[in-house]
């Protein structure tokens, strides 16, 4: 080792000495840099055969409605790109029905619809143009998505319990196709330094949530703790974690994916479908399935915490490849054990984020919803 060696080592050394906070900011840089080249490196290992072409028009309509949909529309819109021979892209906001009689494409797909008018589906329906409705929030908004279902020849949607209940309405074509993740976002990233916590949760505070919140402040306020979102203002011990969430705002989806990156434990809590207060769905429609967050957290190669939806295990194996809680005294259990047992935690964050780049992206969701509509 040469002279210059030796001073610059003992010089670090004497650095390191003097600042620790150095050391520990060098060490979680490490550890992030490190995790993030093991997930790149997993990730290069998944090899999946491009989609099937279908021979198809599909005039896709966006929902228009802005953020937070406007993310959702554009990977929704990018995953039709290159598994049709013709796509063309338009949003509720537009003359739909004046565009399809012109081009006349094989299938109308409309994302969400709340706000489109059944009148332009109608007319498309009269003109012999298929129709397909691919519903994004269920139960939440069944008193209005009932009176929608019965326009379109086909329905989709994100919540298997709604299967059955659009098909008691008349709906003869009813089709169960959760959401997804778009993989462009969330994605293992190297998250900044102001993202790096041990617990995260990005939400709203519907009064659901805040219940188990109530429970477990005290002990997320003794935490390295991150919680982002609107209405938690509403929680008892408010002023004792409030310099740990961040209020009022919404998160596009990288910077939402930096902080699950950044994280070592995400928590994921249900909306309730019996929340009075923001839901439109007086006749207690229940939800048995994941939401799309189950599958953006997984995707970033973080742990998740979930709490329990009975079709989880369609999408997932509890233990292996995703962990769940059924109570706040349970999340609190998992989360020290999770923080304790490194190995086993990113083991199992490993398995959630192959499992959902194989599976679970929305390119094998427009796979799916094809399928259905061009079978063979």
């Amino acid at each position: 080792m040469t002279a210059a060696k030796r001073r610059r080592r003992r010089g670090a050394r004497a650095g390191s000495a003097k600042h620790p906070g150095a050391v520990a900011g060098f060490r979680s840089g490490w550890e992030h840099g490190h995790w993030f080249g093991r997930c790149e490196a997993a990730l290069q290992g998944i090899v999946q055969p491009p989609p099937p072409l279908k021979q198809a028009h599909v005039l896709f309509v966006a929902t228009g409605k802005g953020f937070p949909y406007s993310p959702l529309d554009v990977a929704i819109a990018d995953s039709f790109r290159g598994q049709v021979t013709q796509l063309t892209i338009t949003d509720t906001k537009q003359p739909v029905a004046d565009l399809a009689l012109r081009i006349r494409p094989d299938v109308v797909i409309v994302l969400d619809g709340l706000e489109f008018d059944v009148a332009q589906v109608d007319r498309m329906r009269e003109a012999g143009i298929r129709t397909a409705i691919w519903f994004t929030d269920d139960p939440y908004y069944t008193d209005i998505t009932s009176r929608l279902a019965p326009h379109y020849d086909v329905v989709f949607t994100l919540e298997l319990v709604c299967v059955d209940y659009y098909r008691q309405l008349g709906c003869a074509n009813v089709h169960y196709l959760p959401l997804g993740m778009d993989p462009a976002s969330f994605r293992p990233r190297n998250p900044e330094r102001a993202q790096r916590h041990e617990v995260c949760f990005i939400g709203s505070a519907y009064w659901g949530r805040v219940a188990i919140f109530d429970q477990v402040t005290r002990y997320l306020a003794s935490r390295d703790t991150h919680i982002s979102g609107i209405w938690w203002e509403r929680l008892k011990d408010f002023r004792l974690i409030s310099p740990k969430i961040e209020l009022g705002r919404w998160m596009g989806p990288l910077e939402t994916a930096g902080n699950y990156n950044g994280a070592k434990i995400v928590i994921n809590m249900h909306r309730s479908p019996f929340d009075e207060t923001f839901n439109n769905n007086t006749g207690g429609i229940g939800a048995v399935s994941p939401n799309p967050r189950t599958f953006e957290i997984a995707g970033c190669g973080t742990l998740q915490l979930t709490d329990v939806r009975s079709d989880l295990v369609s999408f997932y194996t509890p233990g292996y490849d995703i962990v769940t809680y059924e109570s706040p005294q349970e999340m609190i259990e998992k989360i020290d054990y999770y923080l304790n047992h490194e190995e086993e935690r990113q083991l199992i964050a490993m398995r959630g984020m192959l499992r959902t780049m194989r599976d679970h992206t929305y390119g094998k969701r427009i796979e799916q919803l094809l399928g259905l509509l061009f079978p063979g």
